[in-house]
């Protein structure tokens, strides 16, 4: 019989296919212990609310129970007055509109649910977070952000030209990729900025930058070269979209919104596709980010253009002037930044020399 080394390739193998069936085992046995427990407490909810109902008992009974609970099941937590108060708004919210507890909600750990009940107070912004909270993996810090930020009312709001330009369901799935407006509170900047200065703030803050973007937002490149017919042209910013498998290029200004800025745009999308995409990417998208912006104008700005563009603004908070002298410069910004200006400068020269 043939002895087995650690560094046998196919033992390899089997032991790490025998190490992911271990882990999909135990992530299948948490998420269904934790979806009993919580239909538990919907029905643990359901018999409070019910029973004062009948028995037209008040407050009272909900302490008096959670003494008794704690009593009986002297290992088990969760049984607190605060928890089983929680248990019956779990139940009278979501009941509301269904007996059973809805699918997204039941598979959330308990405590993003009380997030949701402290923090939501309609029922499909609450099933919207939810849904967002198991697809993007959002710890509960993450969760109640999101919630405090209103991502339910900003995201898909922003006008484009997505339904004439992108076949569905491609167009709808972007338009609920980007937001309108796009909370960059994480960016501290002067009345006076540049284009620049928003940037170099933004890959500063790269991981922040890309929550609030959104889930599947890969970042390629600050001043991406693109030479046409000679010349160099930069994108602002380029970013590669895993779920739509497009890129999608972000045009920063720090003013409103001008017609012309759509024109420039629909351009540089044309070379991306032609220079950038492969076969198996689907048309580049561009959004443009300015301060604010008029619903009017961006409609008759889009209106025949053949590319996809989506126009939202973002907030960043000024600074005041007695606070401004005790920031760092644009410079000394950038010098923190060095290492990305040096890749910045060197694709430059590549793109030049190529």
């Amino acid at each position: 019989m043939q002895e087995l080394s650690v560094t046998n390739k196919d033992y390899v193998a089997f032991l790490n296919d025998i190490k992911r069936k271990i882990q999909t085992s135990r992530y299948k046995a948490q998420v269904a212990a934790n979806s009993e427990m919580i239909s538990l407490y919907w029905e643990i909810g359901k018999q409070i609310v019910v029973t004062q109902k009948q028995q037209g008992w008040g407050a009272s009974v909900v302490k008096q129970l959670s003494l008794d609970l704690k009593i009986e099941h002297t290992g088990i937590t969760g049984f607190s007055r605060t928890n089983l108060f929680s248990m019956r708004q779990f139940y009278l919210f979501f009941s509301l509109q269904s007996e059973k507890v809805p699918q997204a909600v039941g598979l959330l750990p308990w405590g993003h649910i009380r997030i949701l009940l402290s923090k939501v107070k309609e029922i499909p912004a609450a099933l919207f977070y939810a849904k967002e909270a198991l697809e993007n993996g959002w710890s509960r810090d993450i969760f109640s952000l999101q919630i405090e930020k209103q991502l339910y009312k900003r995201i898909g709001s922003a006008p484009t030209n997505f339904n004439k330009t992108l076949a569905q369901p491609t167009s709808d799935i972007a338009q609920q990729t980007i937001k309108d407006p796009y909370l960059f509170d994480f960016v501290a900047m002067r009345k006076k900025a540049h284009e620049r200065d928003i940037e170099i703030q933004l890959i500063d803050h790269i991981t922040k930058f890309l929550l609030e973007l959104g889930k599947g937002f890969a970042f390629i490149g600050r001043q991406y070269p693109l030479t046409i017919n000679g010349k160099d042209r930069f994108l602002d910013l380029l970013f590669y979209h895993t779920k739509l498998k497009c890129y999608v290029v972000i045009e920063l200004k720090v003013g409103s919104f001008q017609p012309e800025y759509a024109g420039k745009l629909n351009y540089y999308l044309s070379a991306v596709d032609d220079l950038l995409c492969s076969s198996d990417d689907n048309p580049t998208i561009g959004i443009i980010l300015c301060k604010d912006k008029n619903k009017m104008d961006v409609e008759y700005a889009l209106r025949g253009l053949n590319k996809p563009i989506g126009v939202s603004s973002y907030i960043i908070d000024a600074i005041p002037k007695d606070l401004e002298s005790s920031l760092p410069t644009i410079e000394q910004i950038e010098e923190k930044l060095a290492a990305i200006n040096v890749i910045d400068k060197n694709k430059k020269q590549n793109y030049k020399g190529g």
